[in-house]
Order: structure tokens, then sequence, then C-alpha cells
């Protein structure tokens, strides 16, 4: 038993050193074992990793590789808190009332005669109830003559002419009246084409032209006014409601206006704003200067 258990003790020593010597030889040798890990402290599946016993799972990254800033997967990062000191950029901006602005009051205020001219601007007008504008002259309506002998003998010897001709009947009477050319008579606010005769003619009821001569006459027995008196321009218009409010007329005038028109032309007249029947001027050196209608 003593020499079993004294060769026990000689061989302990030798497997110690036999076993510091192997793992002495093993870490001096890098090429002996080529691709196991030199880490000592490695345990567990790492130890088998360093031997190349486990290849690395790419899902799990090396927590020994991984940056510092870096999460582990378990931890969920801190939800992002909104900026309360900045809008969202996406969001429309509320209008924010302008306390200075004054209130919207189109459609709510009205002139004195209920006619809204934005904003309840009330527009200065005249005795008539006519818009004045100021700066600009009112306007003033020509005198109404009746008295021929203020005409120029020039212009009142066409004027005898042109009611002959439409006494006779006969509207060929007219044609040297007319005239030609550019200096023709205007028998239309756009002009003409063809015969002037012609042209009159179709303007008659009849189609032979006694309506338009009635109507030539009935114009120059009215009153007359003179316009752009003392200008190249100047010229003796028949009759004088062209040129004067139908507003102002006066009883009188009424009845003569309706020696020309019937209430209903009237009527329409004032929807328009004016006198638009039949009308003739004569200028002073007594050229039939225009017979027209419309407007």
């Amino acid at each position: 038993m003593i020499n079993t258990f004294e060769s026990g003790m000689r061989l302990f020593p030798l497997s110690t050193f036999a076993l510091s010597f192997w793992a002495a030889l093993t870490l001096a040798s890098p090429s002996a074992h080529a691709g196991e890990s030199r880490i000592p402290h490695a345990t567990g599946d790492r130890w088998q990793m360093a031997q190349g016993e486990i290849a690395p799972d790419p899902a799990k990254p090396d927590a020994a590789d991984a940056p510092e800033d870096a999460q582990p997967e378990d931890t969920k990062p801190d939800e992002a808190q909104p900026d309360e000191a900045q809008p969202d950029a996406d969001a429309p901006d509320e209008a924010v009332p302008d306390e200075a602005a004054p209130a919207d009051s189109s459609g709510e205020e009205e002139d004195g005669d209920g006619d809204d001219h934005g904003g309840g601007v009330e527009l200065p007008r005249d005795a008539d109830g006519h818009v004045s504008i100021p700066g600009v002259p009112e306007y003033k309506a020509p005198e109404v003559l009746h008295d021929l002998s203020l005409l120029p003998f020039p212009a009142r010897r066409m004027r005898e002419l042109l009611i002959e001709a439409a006494k006779s009947g006969d509207i060929e009477k007219l044609r040297p009246l007319i005239g030609t050319g550019d200096s023709a008579t205007q028998l239309a606010l756009g002009g003409i084409d063809g015969d002037p005769i012609e042209y009159l003619k179709s303007l008659s009821g009849d189609q032979q032209g006694y309506e338009i001569l009635a109507m030539l006459e009935e114009v120059l027995e009215a009153g007359f006014v003179r316009i752009d008196a003392g200008s190249e321009a100047e010229l003796y218009v028949w009759p004088y409601f062209f040129t004067t409010p139908l507003a102002k007329l006066t009883p009188a005038q009424r009845v003569e206006l309706y020696r020309l028109v019937t209430h209903g032309d009237y009527e329409d007249m004032k929807a328009f704003g004016a006198y638009n029947f039949y009308r003739t001027a004569i200028t002073p050196q007594g050229k039939w200067q225009f017979f027209v209608a419309g407007d």
C-alpha cells in the first residue's frame, strides 16, 4: 500500500507537468490550430465558436463587437415626444383675426335710395336725384328753341325743303337733298350700302316711303336745340328730346313727345335712359347732316 501511494504521488507531479507543458506548446504555436480562438476566458457557446464547432449567427451580433450606443433587442427606444415649441409644418396655419381690420359691411349698409354702393358709401346727388361727381361739370341740356328766325338762313332753307319733300309724298325729292359721296346725309349709325332712297323705303312700313316721310315732317315740326355753338361741329338738332333728360320733361313737353312716339316707346326710352327715336340735324351752312334712329 505504501509503495502504491508513493508511486501515485510520484505520478501526480509528472501528470501535472505534462498537462502544463502541452498547454504551453499549444499557446506558443499559432499554426498548430489555425482559426481557433485565443480568448482564455471564453466559455459555453463562445468557446465552441472559437474552436470552429459552431458558426456565428449573423442575426445575433456579438455584444463585444457592438457599438457602445447600441441598445439591446428587448429594450424599446424612448418614444419621440412632440416639441410643443415647434408647430407641425404640415398643419395649416390657423387664421388669426386682425383686431385692427374693420368688419365687412358689404351688403349691410345701403345709401339713402336703397342701392348698395359697396360698403354703404353714399354718392353725392343733385336736387333731382342724379349722381353728381365732384370735379365733373353737371350736364346742362341746351336751351329748347321754337323760334325759326334764330336759325341761320341756309339751315332754315334746308328745313323748308325737307318739309316740302315730305309733304309731297314723293320720296325721290329727298335724293338731291341727301347728296352723294362722303358729304351725303348719314341715314344709319353704321352706314348703308346701296341706294339711299331704297334704304329709306325699307324703313317705312308701307315700303313706299310714306311713313318715313311723315316721320321726317313731324320731327322737323318739333322744337330744336343748338349744340356745340361756335365750333366747327355746330349743329341744329330736331327734336330737342334728343338732348333733354326725359325725367325733366314738363307735362306740355310730354304731350309734344307723344306726337312722335307711343307710351310704350316712352317706357322703353326711360329704361334705356334717353330718347332714341328718329332725329335729324342741319349745319349752319345748310347741309343735311343726319337722319337716324336707334342707339
